[in-house]
């Protein structure tokens, strides 16, 4: 008898998808068959809107050592025979209903992505998103978070080094906390999650499968909330302790050389893992789950095959090496079981002891519907893009709106938040959170270092996002460049409403169709993500928010670059721009715009061939010794740019230090009537760095050969930021205004 409306919306499955079904089964699923249909084929795993635009990201380098989506995580070959693994991931609807184990089962599962891949974790990053920190229900899901975030990454010995905060009301009901991490193996050593030898034995390890994470896939990630619903018992529970053990265990049995497939258990839990690796492997799976060990007593055959307990892997080995691989996870404590067998025919069988339960054909559980809509921008999207600058009033004192700027939660300093976490851990951390663009860490054993970041700017994307999603690409890569890391590869995770609806489809499909043209443009492909939709409720949806992860090498780790003016009597260059402009685009969903003026408007603007070459040869100066500092300039602009590097100055963080600066008597000359879209606002493709005094000529000679504009912008002396006749502050007090500023908010 088909089932009702009740049940499928359950499961996130329309009736024509139910219809489908049935049409390839030639016949009713049953309940388990149902739930595993409906978990495969949701929006989370089966990637039924973005899977079409998808394809459209450049995915292949020289240096790519698997096909993006073909494995669990992207993986990049560094030299010296090394490959980092990484991806970013979304842990958005369940850091909504119960931030703190939301957030931090979502650092649990990014790190069994990078663990199924073979590689050992060594470095945390996160981007993270809330609504504006004046409420009491904004700063308990912020503070659940990061308190998540913390305790999960603390407790498994991996180093959290970069990430970003960001407020605004669009996420009050939909944060973003999205989790990327980072590993390292060698290249030989590679695992992959095909479960391709038939006979092969199925192993589960780990935790013990609970009734936590059921529908996690379908009924939180899949769906828009439309009313007040009971979802705790959809949230997974964690137990980072238990993680890192299963952490050395598995690269341990990995290390024996006899575990021939390893596939984490996430999303859709044992479903998911067993079936995408028979899949993968082009063969079928015959589970008998009456073998997998449980933390509760009477659980259904539905409840175990969809069950997202935590902390649980799914190995395949030759059933002859079988005593040996448990014999490790023995060791560890992690208790191993068989629980099935890789299959010739391929077909998803799954018994309960002697009793059937589900049979299927693989290829149907996997092979989920494709739409390709036709996205519309809403009426608007259009008149948001309107922006003059006559409409926009002037304000009357340039100090006063920085020291506001540099307090607003956007962009004051994020210490309070990462201090929490461990970053030394692993002791690889070269360049830590806040000294610089981006994270960088030693590769031990090589004079190698990589550098990572995250990024994202859901206000620009709204605006425009196809032009938002090209300059998210480029900050990232920016960021990169600005320590000296040439960018390798990207990962991505998109964030997104409802993709059903016209306006929507077309924030994805511009945003996707936008980071393919500076991916290209700037000479690195996408390896690895996460597609994240139906972030809204109430009809209201997020900003279109594209977040990307960044992974830079620097051939030389002694050769990098923070942020901070390193002392005085440096003259400070900015590439990119040969004179200050005031043009409307460049306050195009600035900050400044925000938070002086409460706008969200206009059409950012950005030129990708001048891009990569101001990256390029701010790498150049780095690599040649000639870079004392370098600091993009992005959040409230140029003034905010040089405010953070004095703060930062002579490399300490906290307010230990500062340099100041005092503009040249050529930039004050210059500065256009409109200063505040001069000073703050966010035009792409700038650069800030310090020089010695002797090498500034041959270096702006340089940068015209290179084809980089380039000027001349001060020198770093004193205590106190000077702009004649517009800005004339104490660092001091510019510290105190961004070092408090977030905590301020949150008081």
């Amino acid at each position: 008898m088909p089932v009702n409306k009740e049940i499928l919306d359950e499961i996130a499955l329309s009736q024509a998808e139910y219809d489908m079904i049935v049409d390839r089964l030639d016949r009713e699923p049953n309940p388990v068959e149902l739930g595993m249909f409906g978990a495969l084929w949701s929006e989370h795993c089966g990637y039924k809107h973005s899977r079409p635009l998808l394809g459209l990201l450049p995915s292949r380098s020289d240096r790519t050592l698997s096909q993006a989506g073909a494995e669990n995580a992207g993986a990049i070959d560094i030299g010296n025979g090394l490959a980092v693994v990484f991806k970013v991931e979304s842990h958005n609807h369940p850091s909504a209903v119960e931030p703190l184990q939301g957030a931090a089962t979502g650092v649990g599962g990014i790190v069994r992505d990078i663990l199924a891949m073979g590689a050992r974790p060594i470095a945390l990053l996160n981007s993270l998103r809330f609504g504006p920190p004046d409420t009491a229900a904004n700063r308990r899901l912020l503070k659940g978070v990061v308190d998540g975030i913390g305790w999960y990454g603390n407790c498994i010995g991996v180093p959290d080094v970069a990430g970003e905060i960001y407020f605004d009301h669009c996420y009050s009901q939909n944060p973003l906390v999205n989790a990327m991490c980072v590993g390292i193996a060698r290249i030989e050593d590679l695992a992959s999650a095909a479960a391709d030898r038939t006979g092969d034995v199925l192993l589960l390890a780990g935790a013990g499968t609970g009734r936590d994470g059921i529908h996690g896939a379908s009924g939180l990630a899949s769906r828009t909330f439309e009313e007040e619903q009971e979802l705790r018992p959809t949230v997974q529970v964690g137990n980072p302790f238990l993680e890192k053990s299963l952490i050395e265990a598995c690269l341990e049995a990995l290390a024996t050389g006899r575990v021939r497939a390893l596939q984490d258990l996430g999303a859709a839990g044992l479903t998911s893992a067993a079936v995408e690796s028979a899949a993968r492997g082009g063969r079928g799976i015959a589970l008998d789950i009456s073998q997998v060990h449980r933390r509760e007593s009477g659980m259904t055959g539905y409840e175990v095959m969809l069950s997202e307990s935590q902390e649980r892997m799914l190995l395949a080995a030759a059933p002859e090496h079988v005593p040996a691989i448990r014999e490790v996870f023995d060791k560890w404590d992690i208790p191993c079981h068989p629980v099935g067998a890789v299959t010739d025919e391929p077909y998803a069988l799954v018994t309960d002891g002697a009793e059937p339960i589900a049979s299927a054909p693989v290829s149907h559980l996997t092979d989920a519907p494709r739409y390709r809509l036709n996205g519309q921008p809403s009426a608007e999207s259009v008149e948001r893009q309107r922006l003059r600058l006559r409409d926009v009033p002037l304000p009357a004192d340039a100090g006063a709106v920085l020291l506001q700027l540099m307090a607003a939660p956007n962009i004051a300093s994020r210490q309070g938040v990462y201090r929490q976490y461990d970053h030394q851990v692993q002791t690889n951390t070269v360049v830590a959170p806040g000294a610089g663009d981006a994270a960088v860490l030693r590769i031990k054993g090589t004079g190698q270092a990589i550098a990572v970041a995250i990024d994202g700017n859901g206000r620009q994307c709204f605006l425009d996002p196809y032009r938002g999603a090209q300059m998210v690409v480029a900050e990232v890569t920016r960021n990169l460049s600005c320590v000296g890391a040439e960018p390798l590869a990207l990962t991505d995770c998109l964030n997104f409403g409802n993709p059903e609806r016209p306006e929507i489809y077309h924030q994805l499909e511009q945003s996707i169709r936008g980071m393919a043209r500076a991916c290209r443009a700037l000479g690195v492909p996408v390896v690895s993500g996460n597609a994240s939709l139906y972030n809204e409720s109430q009809g209201t949806a997020i900003y279109p928010t594209p977040i990307v992860g960044g992974l830079g090498l620097l051939e030389d780790a002694r050769r990098h670059c923070g942020s901070g003016f390193p002392e005085e009597g440096l003259t400070v260059v900015l590439l990119g721009a040969s004179q200050l402009t005031a043009r409307a685009s460049d306050l195009a969903g600035s900050e400044y715009l925000n938070t002086m003026h409460g706008m969200v408007r206009g059409r950012p603007r950005i030129d990708l061939a001048l891009e990569r070459r101001v990256q390029s040869f701010c790498r150049s100066l780095i690599s040649d010794g000639l870079a004392r500092s370098a600091h993009d300039c992005s959040d409230g602009g140029l003034a905010v740019a040089l405010a953070e590097c004095c703060i930062l100055g002579d490399g300490r963080i906290g307010g230990a230090g500062s340099v100041g600066f005092v503009a040249s008597d050529e930039m004050s000359r210059n500065i256009p009537a409109r200063w505040d879209a001069a000073l703050f606002g966010e035009a792409a493709s700038r650069i800030v760095i310090s020089v010695d005094a002797a090498d500034v000529h041959r270096i702006i000679a340089a940068a015209e050969t290179a084809g980089v504009p380039a000027t001349i912008s001060g020198r770093t002396v004193g205590n106190s930021l000077r702009i004649d006749g517009l800005i004339d502050l104490p660092v001091e007090e510019l510290a105190g205004a961004w070092y408090g500023g977030l905590n301020n908010a949150l008081q």
